[in-house]
């Protein structure tokens, strides 16, 4: 539907609303009653099927024909694009948002794009393809440590726990830690937050991550529950829903432990913009901020069987019974904060695993690429 083809629409409901309200809701109100109220609209029978239909259709159209609508002037909505790490039922709060219409609310056509990786987030994040990553904010440390001259800012902490579940062979339900001493597992991306907080764990554990067991690192992203299911020399995953979830439907594999309650809190995933987006478009920043946080209020406030109806149609390839099962497993473990805001505390813990991992050169001060600025005004509201 082109531009003027939306107005033309919108000014027909516009109207059609405002003549059935006009003439029919207000006329049956008119009277206190009854048997007044039964005579009126039995009379305007015809009208008030007109006026049902209109709230019918008007439910039916694109939440873009609506939204922003202040005052009686329309608002034309800001295009913006989000590219997004992975597309995980971990990340519950953001498809909350899009699905509830809390970017359109704010003035915001916001497209969806899947990077499937850090790396990729941020490389179309610097060349312009993306205007707000969502990433670990690991990857704007790496940017910033190589001179990165327009550097990625993180304005906004969605998850404060990992979202990743070890997967066994078999069901082991005394799992301990020191039980990978010795075994191969298919691990994550050098680097990456999923790896390095899973490492962190085995030294929190007292175990060495390169003399101690095995680490298959060599597996892209998202392909390793595959690798599992093919691969029997392997004897553990690590692996993100719904593929943790689906290993153990299968009987292909059985979740022993949660990497975000063993870890503890961490920051792990945050949204970010380049220094120079965010100096010239402060108030696309602050509308998205405030969409994601009715999201996150939402589900705090919600049970996991209604936050999985609502982001169901982000994940159509996967039952609503899994869905829910998988939201229930972060729910339960606090995944999600109350608010959206990067805490000092947080960031530099965070420099410390990257520490443990050998993958920081020297610490970066937290006020050069966290802003809290957004997150505090949305939580305000």
């Amino acid at each position: 539907m082109d531009e003027q083809e939306v107005e033309q629409e919108r000014e027909y409901y516009y109207f059609a609303i405002k003549y059935c309200t006009e003439n029919i809701f207000l006329l049956c109100a008119y009277s206190n009653s009854r048997s007044f109220k039964r005579s009126i609209c039995m009379k305007n029978k015809k009208w008030i099927s007109l006026a049902a239909a209109v709230v019918l259709a008007v439910t039916a159209l694109p939440m873009g024909v609506f939204a922003a609508k202040k005052d009686g002037e329309e608002e034309k909505l800001t295009k913006v694009t989000l590219n997004e790490v992975a597309h995980s039922i971990f990340y519950a709060p953001q498809y909350v948002a899009i699905e509830e219409g809390y970017f359109a609310e704010e003035g915001l056509d916001l497209t969806l794009v899947t990077g499937f990786g850090a790396d990729k987030v941020l490389t179309a994040l610097i060349s312009g393809e993306a205007d707000i990553g969502f990433m670990g904010a690991e990857a704007s440390i790496y940017a910033y440590q190589e001179g990165a001259t327009d550097p990625a800012v993180n304005f906004a902490q969605l998850t404060q726990r990992a979202g990743n579940f070890l997967v066994a062979r078999e069901g082991m339900p005394d799992f301990k830690w020191e039980d990978l001493k010795g075994k191969k597992v298919l691990g994550g991306r050098k680097g990456g937050m999923p790896e390095m907080v899973f490492e962190y764990i085995l030294r929190k554990n007292g175990l060495d991550p390169q003399k101690d067991l095995t680490i298959n690192q060599s597996i892209d992203f998202g392909s390793t529950a595959a690798a599992f299911t093919g691969d029997a020399s392997a004897d553990f995953t690590v692996e993100f829903e719904p593929s943790a979830t689906a290993l153990e439907k299968e009987g292909a594999g059985y979740v022993v432990a949660s990497l975000g309650v063993d870890s503890g809190y961490v920051p792990y995933t945050s949204y970010s913009a380049k220094t120079s987006y965010m100096q010239k478009n402060p108030e696309v920043i602050q509308k998205f901020t405030n969409a994601l946080q009715k999201g996150m209020e939402y589900v705090q406030t919600h049970t996991p069987e209604e936050i999985a109806k609502v982001i169901a149609p982000q994940f159509a390839e996967t039952d609503l019974d899994t869905v829910k099962t998988i939201v229930k497993r972060y729910y339960d473990q606090d995944t999600w904060k109350s608010n959206l805001i990067f805490e000092k505390e947080s960031f530099e813990l965070l420099e410390d695993i990257l520490e443990d991992a050998s993958e920081l050169n020297e610490r970066v001060a937290y006020e050069d690429l966290v802003t809290t600025e957004y997150a505090e005004k949305a939580a305000e509201k």
